[in-house]
């Protein structure tokens, strides 16, 4: 049964999907993780996956870019394909001097600029935050690995021209990266009585740009992020 934006059929899909926003990262973790791998759709040339991770089925679709894009796959996903859970294993600015180019961020929750979540109950600012027992299984994974960071991240609605006052009190209000997704996934997942993260991998820092990681860095160096990710699928 094809929606709009997946041509996959029912039961196509695990119960959990990993979610790169790159179409080249999602095949590339698809390839790394499941030598079974399938593809199930591939509408606008976003590339769906399924396979077997240690016998466990699993799922790897890319989102695009943007709190929009991944809000329509979450919508589609979690309602029209039965997903229980989706991890999106993505990129991330750094915002705060305790974080460094190459380190991954657990985001317990999602501060957002945007308007998608203020509509949901007139009256209340939604609080857009991850699903406790990924959050955990993710963790656990982690150890005692010094350069894995839970903490709440912020969405953005802009790329460019953010004002730094701004970026500097989310910095002191303990924030500690900035990404433009997981602020609607974890909102969709709640409406629907669903689960989600969002495990982050550093690949520049706002504070020091000397350390960037280029587009190639950002689309391979995602193994410890995809590690978590995928205990959190499993858990």
């Amino acid at each position: 049964m094809a929606t709009p934006h997946i041509a996959a059929e029912k039961g196509d899909f695990a119960p959990a999907v990993l979610m790169p926003g790159d179409p080249r990262r999602a095949e590339r973790i698809a390839n790394l993780l499941m030598p079974d791998a399938r593809k199930v759709s591939d509408v606008r040339g976003i590339g769906a996956y399924t396979g077997t991770v240690d016998g466990k089925p699993l799922s790897v679709m890319a989102s695009g870019m943007g709190m929009p894009s991944i809000g329509i796959y979450a919508n589609e996903l979690f309602g029209q394909y039965d997903v229980r859970r989706i991890i999106r294993v993505g990129t991330a600015g750094g915002l705060a001097h305790k974080v460094k180019v190459g380190d991954v961020v657990v985001a317990l929750g999602a501060h957002t600029d945007s308007a998608m979540n203020t509509s949901r109950i007139p009256g209340i600012h939604f609080s857009a935050v991850a699903s406790y027992p990924l959050v955990a299984a993710a963790v656990a994974a982690a150890g005692d690995a010094t350069n894995v960071h839970v903490a709440p991240v912020v969405s953005r609605d802009h790329f460019y021209g953010n004002p730094a006052e701004q970026i500097q009190a989310l910095a002191d209000y303990g924030t500690l990266a900035v990404e433009m997704e997981a602020s609607a996934l974890y909102a969709i997942a709640a409406q629907y009585d669903r689960e989600a993260l969002a495990v982050l991998t550093i690949s520049d820092h706002l504070l020091d740009h000397s350390r960037d990681m280029s587009a190639q860095e950002r689309e391979e160096n995602f193994e410890r992020a995809l590690g978590l990710a995928v205990a959190a699928a499993h858990c």
